[in-house]
């Protein structure tokens, strides 16, 4: 099957620099399953991380870092098109379009901006960008007319708009997007804070002990996971009274392959001393390729640079063909070639 003929998957992620355990098991290795299948897509989405204060530098940066780790994690480039949003012309000119289509209150609805804007209270600045934000990224997936969005279950109510989009745009002028599935892995591990095993693990925890990043050096992994919450009793099994147990068996289960069932009898009668070093062993195992591969390319900034801007060369061809019949079907006057 050619490429031509091949399903399109779209998805992207705003580059964050440091990329955690629940990142990697929760979306970048589900993209991978896609590499040799479907002709792919995959944004860094450096528009949308200008939505709440941040520094120029430390995004410019975090944009190569992040570009990095995904190569380190098996998005290889000779299998994808790895781009940066603002490199492709014609991300915020569909978001506009749709931005018209779309009514005010499904905005204001969105469980994010409510979670966000209620910080306000805080003091933190709240922009319009970030009401706004749900949009921008249907237009992302809308853009490529993708097939196949892989997004975590956190994501879902945004592809939901996009889709709510993309029929409102067709019965508005004519057939023209398709209207994406959503990919939601049924088994990705819903890895948690090591800290608080009843929030998900996440780089703005307070507590940074509790997130995992893939970066992180053996001695960090070993201490922060010597040092995870357990629970009372010294029983190794996954249980809603066990949270902290449960987190453990997930992150070694999604690090080894190995279902929780075969964890539980192997640790039948261990203490939670010799399986948390059980536990680090397994993470510091996986992430070890991943680390030697991401030092041998993050400080080649010319060959990162040359997969960006190939990249954004393949998803702006694309993207072009998009935007050009939107725009002829919203009324605009062809731009002069």
């Amino acid at each position: 099957m050619s490429s031509a003929e091949q399903p399109v998957v779209l998805t992207c992620a705003q580059p964050t620099g440091q990329l955690h355990l629940g990142n990697y098991f929760g979306a970048v290795r589900n993209w991978t399953s896609f590499l040799d299948s479907h002709e792919c897509y995959f944004g860094i989405v450096d528009q949308h991380a200008i939505t709440m204060p941040y520094v120029p530098a430390e995004l410019r940066q975090s944009c190569y870092k992040t570009l990095a780790l995904y190569i380190a994690c098996g998005l290889e480039p000779e299998k994808c098109n790895l781009f940066l949003q603002s490199h492709v012309i014609g991300h915020t000119e569909l978001a506009w379009i749709l931005g018209c289509l779309c009514p005010l209150g499904q905005l204001e609805r969105m469980t994010q901006y409510k979670d966000k804007s209620a910080r306000a209270d805080e003091g933190v600045f709240i922009g319009s960008g970030l009401l706004y934000y749900p949009v921008l990224m249907a237009a992302d997936i809308l853009l490529y007319n993708a097939d196949v969005v892989p997004v975590g279950e956190d994501q879902r109510q945004h592809v939901e708009l996009t889709r709510d989009l993309a029929i409102k745009f067709n019965a508005t002028y004519s057939d023209t997007f398709k209207v994406p599935s959503l990919n939601i892995p049924k088994h990705a591990a819903r890895i948690k804070s090591l800290q608080d095993p009843t929030r998900k693990m996440s780089k703005s925890d307070p507590n940074q002990g509790g997130v995992l990043y893939l970066l992180d050096e053996p001695n960090i992994i070993r201490k922060k996971i010597k040092s995870a919450v357990t629970d009372s009793g010294s029983e190794v099994r996954a249980d809603d009274e066990k949270p902290g147990i449960t987190n453990l068996l997930h992150i070694m289960s999604a690090s080894t392959g190995r279902s929780i069932e075969e964890l539980e009898a192997a640790f039948a009668g261990s203490q939670y001393g010799a399986f948390k070093e059980a536990v680090a062993e397994s993470v510091v195992d996986l992430l070890t390729p991943i680390q030697e591969r991401y030092k041998a390319i993050s400080e080649d900034k010319k060959y990162l640079e040359g997969v960006m801007k190939a990249g954004a060369d393949a998803a702006q061809k694309r993207a072009y063909k998009v935007l050009s019949k939107v725009s002829r079907k919203a009324g605009f006057v062809e731009r002069p070639r």
